[in-house]
């Protein structure tokens, strides 16, 4: 059995090998030919993200202050990847909640993504550490300051502002908090 660091390492380096910017491990920066996969290696990554919109995910009600969101659930490495891609509308107090196993340092991109979202970065402890908008194909890396992210959650672009959602607002979901409900099930 792999521990949860040795997995979220595997899965660092896939996504690196992939040259997914979906999820950023904080790697030192290397020269463009310490970048290139072998021809073997990128033959045989298989495609992180579907190439269409994916199913609609199993839902959960999340309570941020006094606001309630149904929050679809990515949780699967293709559910992550694909996110909202190629979803042609969001309802008004609905989202995508992203789970990781274990915090880390993160990056979300708008590949694919015609909506404008404004994406939370939030701790174990289910606080929201930053606030981030996102334009529309815009697939430039939106990097977390923080190492310390296990939960993201997208919005419609400003959704959290016109809600008074700021910084440091907790996020619990309708069964608890969310490590305890969420990681490791």
């Amino acid at each position: 059995m792999i521990n949860g660091d040795m997995q979220f390492n595997r899965l660092c380096l896939f996504a690196i090998l992939s040259f997914s910017p979906l999820l950023g491990c904080g790697l030192e920066q290397t020269t463009r030919e310490e970048q290139k996969p072998s021809a073997k290696v990128a033959e045989e990554a298989p495609v992180l993200h579907l190439d269409h919109a994916q199913p609609k995910l199993p839902t959960m009600r999340l309570f941020l202050a006094d606001k309630t969101v149904t929050a679809e659930l990515a949780r699967s490495v293709r559910e992550i990847a694909t996110g909202m891609m190629f979803r042609e509308h969001m309802g008004e107090n609905e989202g995508m909640l992203f789970v990781f196993n274990a915090p880390h340092q993160t990056s979300f991109y708008m590949k694919n993504t015609m909506l404008p979202l404004t994406c939370a970065y939030i701790g174990p402890d289910g606080r929201i550490l930053e606030l981030h908008d996102m334009e529309p194909l815009d697939e430039s890396s939106i990097p977390a300051q923080s190492a310390n992210v296990q939960f993201v959650l997208e919005m419609a672009q400003g959704w959290f502002k016109k809600q008074g959602i700021q910084v440091g607002t907790m996020i619990v979901s309708e069964k608890g908090p969310l490590k305890q409900v969420l990681v490791g099930r």
